[in-house]
């Protein structure tokens, strides 16, 4: 069980900030339209579809909103023929990306992504060049209650609670924590932290987690990543970025001040 570094956090927070935009709202419609058209419009049946309602309640989408998204994917509503579509590519210092998308125009979206990573100096990769270097994980982002004592962010209770939700490993930054789990244990362990009356869930999903990080020790480079990856995060058929890279508490308070 290691720690993670600053860089999570602010992440976190950025994360929180921008679910205030609408171009936010956009991805978590389309995500919404996806999962509803594969796995049916009960939440109770459907994993997916319950775990992104769950992300629009947190990002303070209205209700009507997610259900018509809902009602669009399920068929009771015509809607745009989203299609899944997933890039691969490596960034400055050899950074592998594995870039998600849900686009309505493959042609559209294959040429601004390859546009970002020609002007930040990276490259797009054929399928299957960096995806072995990850695996796919249920990842839940744990908070304390806020009646809980802050013992409870704490490595021993952590590991306690991870083992009986089910959870297979965690990181934390002492105000955070990340918790893995194998995909289909995903329900019953964010299930298990919601009724938890020690900690709440800030965000959950399936996610690519790299096996390996890679640290950057240089900040130019540290720099060149996150505007990399901000760049391609701003298109609007960019759903998720994952990325195998990390960085010190000191590269990181210099690239954030």
């Amino acid at each position: 069980m290691s720690g993670h570094n600053k860089w999570s956090s602010i992440k976190h927070r950025k994360a929180a900030q921008d679910s205030k935009r609408q171009a936010v709202f956009n991805k978590i419609i389309r995500e919404i339209v996806v999962a509803a058209r594969e796995g049916g419009g009960d939440v109770k049946t459907n994993a997916a579809l319950s775990a992104l309602c769950d992300k629009s309640r947190q990002a303070g989408m209205p209700k009507e909103t997610m259900e018509r998204a809902i009602a669009r994917g399920s068929g009771a509503q015509s809607g745009e023929n989203y299609e899944r579509l997933t890039y691969e590519g490596r960034g400055p210092s050899g950074v592998a990306l594995i870039i998600t998308t849900l686009t309505d125009n493959k042609n559209r979206t294959v040429a601004d992504i390859r546009a970002i990573f020609t002007r930040n100096s990276a490259s797009l990769e054929a399928n299957g060049a960096v995806t072995w270097m990850f695996e796919r994980k249920a990842l839940l982002t744990i908070g304390k209650a806020d009646s809980a004592p802050d013992s409870v962010m704490s490595e021993d209770a952590l590991m306690e609670a991870c083992m009986e939700a089910g959870a297979e490993d965690f990181k934390s930054d002492g105000e955070n924590a990340e918790v893995f789990a194998d995909p289909a244990d995903m329900v019953a362990v964010r299930t298990w932290f919601n009724e938890s009356p020690s900690y709440k869930v800030e965000d959950s999903d399936l996610a690519m987690v790299a096996k390996e990080m890679v640290e950057i020790t240089e900040e130019d480079v540290a720099k060149k990543v996150i505007r990399l990856i901000d760049a391609l995060e701003d298109l609007d058929d960019v759903q998720k970025v994952y990325s195998n890279w990390t960085m010190s508490d000191e590269v990181a308070e210099k690239v954030m001040g």
